[in-house]
């Protein structure tokens, strides 16, 4: 196949003297010569002391960086997608996550302003596989995307989405696989040291009392090359980086568990409403749909992060290539958050105004209202890299070997304390606007971007000696570890003539485990002379200006605030309780996964229709064994001071094993017929699979959802008891068919189109399993739920369009604009039901019991996807405005089954602008989504708010010296 090269050389420029002389000073003790140093010393004409020096013709920038990504679109042998950069720190993004926001059919969720887990055509992550270097990462999520903010992408230089598969690529990518690939040292070919630094300002730290001011952000680079002598040639690449941030945010939210209740009833002000069953529903009885709380929440934080990079490649002849590669993460951030609680919104539900959906517009309750302050600190460390070795004999044969290694550890440590509402305020005066404990309220979301909560006038919710029963301290902490060993060996032959041009083969092991627990330690207080001393002791005022200023409808804007590690030391009488003597839980998971994996890949290259055409063709062949370890014990009933109960563990256990496995062969065809020079036509198909995420293959039972919860009774405590994972759970297998064709107008234009087709294998549905559970002495058979993959078939179709050019033809000055712009459609018929309210499957029996709500579609499906990038360069200024869209998609929480959530439309804006002194000096000034984005989390359907945050727009002024 014709290939398309560059016509621009690229010279080496020899440094000054006193470089050289300073840099063989430095090596000479080592015994070694830097390559730069002997080129210079080449490029000198020792008759009359003249050196030629060349003049490099170097495309940088924004500008290299689309063109290095078409060459690597059109030079990859599956349809694909990347952003690239010739150089080391160029590419066009302030993080890989936002980097990868630009490629086609790509978008991203966001979390604290920046771009998290990613979604390829639509897709969630756990459709989609990511790999660092050709090597699965682990991460401290539960889940099995890369967290990218491990990684800075000044040291990174291409991202590739691979959006078909083959055989020798690590399985797992219904989607697509996300590879991220750091600078081989030997390849890059010449020295170069980096200096950058970024100042960072967030906008919201503006409304902050404490202002924490502008933050950094600092890396260092060296890359260089030796000849050996004898030894061969060796080169080394190191990079450093540093961050301290803030990530100031505002929110409203909602609790992630959703009932149905029975729209007939009048609820009394002390009680629940009631909950009604699908049976109901569907024969005839109207529901309204509602959380059990409600929360504003307002977020002090600060973000430390430090990664290492280090390669180490070394030739020592023209047949071995030996390279070591480390990848180093210390991210560690504390939040001082502080909640205004609405604990009981199920309470005196009356006047109620609710749509066709079941959505809840507006309504009168009664709730405890509480003030609680927690102190978060996270805590995560990465560590990952590998020893790769490729040995080519002859021309005919290529051997490698990798072994790699990568490790997770994040632990999550809370330390919270509730302070309640009550009749009586710290000096035991009767207050206004309560009844016993609870305040009266009105609900409006009839209009407005949040609802409206209005709080009877007479509590006065700034009034700290308000908030004075049910003290309550928790520390929980939550300790994850992921780790992966894997090994491959690869061998390729290369026949001389023939059809074929290369046999490849492999295989490939694997073993990932991942464990995490749960810990929490619980305080409760009711001396009212100790609730009165910790309240005076530990009072703040509300540390910020204009809260939830941006949300139209709201109607709290502060709140009586204390300060967290002051309450938490008040209550429990030290800074810190520590762990539970005994960690051990029914909802721990302990979970192993080992895989085996051998392929077997054809490429080659000839002509068809007169066409030439080339590609590859290959089986891979996957076993799977899982090993969940959980655990099963007693449980008893526990009185709260508040008069609710909880159910504790009563530390007896024992030991639960659950293993699984599959098989699975995955065929894969990718073809490329080249019509002309400039327009590549490209087939792929294949069989592809994904594996649930190692979290959701937990053994582990979770029976109280989410902190605060109490129950009345205990039935209802019983009926909180559900399943975090399922470790029978299967891979979802699909059999997919693309088509691209491709248009290469000249090194900065190009125009893509391509349509795919998906079939699942299913869809996700809850299970309904009876189990025993020994409460307060007695054996009690409990329907748990869980997720599990149903046997019915579903269809995913869609279709891409990507388009870069530079209007090169223009007059001066406007031949510097260019753009690239992508766009992707989806549309599936997946289903995904809904935890508690959905369809619900009975595995004795085969029956399903159809649910009171509609089902998602697949996690992650946006129907619509773009982005645009326009860019202007003149002279040494470039400038570049980025906005990236996506439709509303199904976004499941990681680290277990949960009910269904919507993330409505989004889209924003960011821009970069750069200017480049010299050739070593450069200026940069980024912002970040700069149109002020909000974000709403919609459950368990569409419309319904759980959730409304916003954190503003974020701006950087950084400058960077190369040499």
């Amino acid at each position: 196949m014709r290939r398309h090269h560059r016509d621009t050389p690229h010279a080496r420029v020899r440094p000054s003297a006193l470089r050289t002389a300073l840099l063989c000073a430095i090596w000479a003790p080592l015994g070694l010569t830097p390559a730069f140093a002997q080129e210079a010393d080449r490029g000198q004409e020792p008759a009359d002391g003249n050196v030629t020096e060349l003049d490099s013709v170097v495309v940088s920038g924004i500008r290299g960086s689309i063109q290095s990504s078409i060459d690597h679109k059109r030079e990859a042998s599956v349809i694909s997608d990347a952003i690239s950069s010739e150089d080391i720190g160029d590419l066009p993004a302030l993080s890989i996550g936002e980097a990868i926001e630009t490629i086609t059919g790509a978008s991203t969720h966001r979390e604290k302003g920046g771009a998290s887990e990613i979604s390829i055509r639509g897709l969630g992550p756990f459709l989609g596989s990511a790999t660092f270097n050709g090597r699965e990462a682990s991460n401290g999520s539960g889940d099995r995307s890369v967290n990218f903010n491990q990684f800075p992408s000044e040291l990174i230089n291409t991202v590739a989405i691979y959006k078909t598969q083959r055989a020798d690529f690590i399985e797992g990518g219904v989607s697509g696989i996300i590879n991220m690939e750091t600078v081989k040292p030997l390849d890059f070919g010449k020295r170069r040291i980096q200096l950058e630094g970024r100042a960072i300002w967030a906008d919201y730290d503006d409304r902050l009392d404490d202002s924490a001011g502008v933050g950094w952000r600092g890396t260092a680079s060296y890359l260089d090359q030796f000849d050996l002598g004898g030894a061969g040639k060796l080169g080394i690449s190191l990079g450093l980086q540093s961050l301290e941030s803030t990530n100031p945010e505002e929110l409203f939210s909602s609790s992630s568990t959703w009932n149905a209740c029975d729209g007939t009833q009048v609820v009394p002000n002390n009680a629940n409403c009631r909950q009604v069953t699908s049976a109901e529903v569907h024969e005839g009885t109207p529901f309204y749909l509602i959380p059990g709380s409600r929360t504003y929440r307002q977020f002090i934080e600060r973000d430390e992060r430090d990664a290492q990079f280090a390669v180490l490649q070394w030739k020592p002849n023209e047949t071995l290539d030996i390279s070591l590669d480390y990848q180093g993460s210390r991210r560690t951030y504390t939040e001082q958050r502080s909640d205004l609680n609405f604990s009981e919104t199920m309470r005196g539900v009356n006047n109620r105004v609710v749509d066709e959906n079941g959505v809840l517009r507006y309504y009168t309750g009664f709730s405890t209202i509480e003030s609680t302050p927690t102190y978060r600190i996270r805590d995560e460390k990465y560590d990952g890299g590998g020893l790769k070795v490729e040995w080519r004999p002859n021309e005919a044969w290529l051997l490698s070997t990798d072994l790699s290694y990568s490790k997770t550890r994040r632990s999550e440590m809370d330390r919270q304390v509730r302070m309640r509402s009550n009749g009586k305020d710290i000096y035991g005066v009767a207050v206004p606007g309560t009844d016993g404990q609870r305040v009266g309220y009105t609900f409006d979301y009839t209009r407005g971007d949040i609802p409206a909560i209005i709080v009877d006038p007479a509590f006065d919710l700034d009034r700290h000696e308000n908030f004075s029963a049910a003290a309550r301290a928790r520390r929980d902490e939550t300790i994850r570890e992921n780790e992966i060993r894997a090994f491959r060996f690869d061998g390729s032959y290369f026949p001389e003539s023939g059809f074929l041009t290369a046999v490849k083969s492999g295989v490939r092991l694997s073993e990932l485990t991942y464990k995490d627990i749960d810990d929490r330690v619980e305080i409760n207080v009711t001396d009212t002379a100790a609730i009165r001393e910790a309240n005076l002791a530990c009072r703040r005022e509300f540390p910020q200006r204009d809260f939830l200023s941006n949300a139209s409808g709201n109607s709290i804007t502060s709140w009586a605030q204390f300060d967290p590690l002051c309450l938490f030391e008040a209550i429990t009488g030290v800074e810190d309780t520590g762990l539970n003597a005994d960690t051990r839980s029914i909802g721990n998971r302990d979970v192993t996964e080992k895989t085996h994996a051998a392929y077997l890949m054809g490429e080659f290259s000839t002509e068809m229709f007169g066409l030439p055409v080339s590609g590859n063709f290959g089986v891979r062949y996957v076993d799977t064994a899982v090993r969940s370890v959980g655990l099963t014990g007693a449980l008893e009933v526990v009185d709260n001071p508040d008069g609710t109960i909880r159910l504790e563990q009563t530390g007896e256990f024992d030991t639960l094993v659950i293993e699984s496995d599959s098989k699975v062969f995955l065929p894969s065809v990718n073809a490329a017929f080249e019509l002309r020079d400039d327009l590549v036509f490209r087939v792929g198909l294949y069989r592809a699979m994904s594996r649930p995420d190692p979290s959701a293959l937990g053994a582990g039972r979770t029976f109280v959802l989410e902190s605060g919860t109490a129950f009345d009774s205990v039935a209802e405590a019983i009926r909180s008891i559900t399943a975090n994972g399922n470790p029978r759970t299967k891979p979802l297998l699909s059999w997919n068919a693309d088509l691209s064709l491709e248009w290469y107008a000249n090194e900065d234009s190009m125009l893509g189109a391509a349509v795919y087709y998906k079939q699942f294998n299913g869809g996700f549905i809850p299970v309904v399993l009876d189990e025993s559970f020994v409460i307060d002495g007695q054996d009690v058979v409990v329907p748990v739920v869980q997720d599990a993959t149903t046997n019915e078939k579903s269809d995913l179709t869609g279709f891409e369009l990507t388009a870069a050019h530079r209007f090169s033809w223009l007059p001066k000055p406007l031949d510097g604009l260019g753009f690239k712009l992508s766009y992707n459609y989806a549309d599936s018929n997946f289903r995904t039901h809904d935890l508690r309210l959905g369809d619900q499957l009975d595995p004795e029996t085969g029956e399903v019991t159809p649910g009171i709500i509609p089902p998602a579609g697949i996690f992650g499906l946006s129907q619509q996807v773009a982005s645009g990038s326009l860019y202007y360069e003149i002279g040494p200024l470039e400038l570049q405005a980025i906005y990236k869209y996506r439709t509303e998609y199904y976004q499941k929480f990681v680290g277990g089954p949960s009910q269904n959530r919507y993330i409505r439309d989004t889209g924003v804006l960011d821009f970069r602008a750069t200017y480049r002194v010299n050739r070593n000096l450069s200026f940069s000034f980024e912002g970040s989504n700069l149109n002020d984005e909000p974000r709403y989390h919609d459950m368990p359907v569409r419309g319904s708010l759980r959730e409304y945050n916003t954190y503003g727009p974020r701006y950087y002024l950084g400058v960077r010296y190369r040499f």
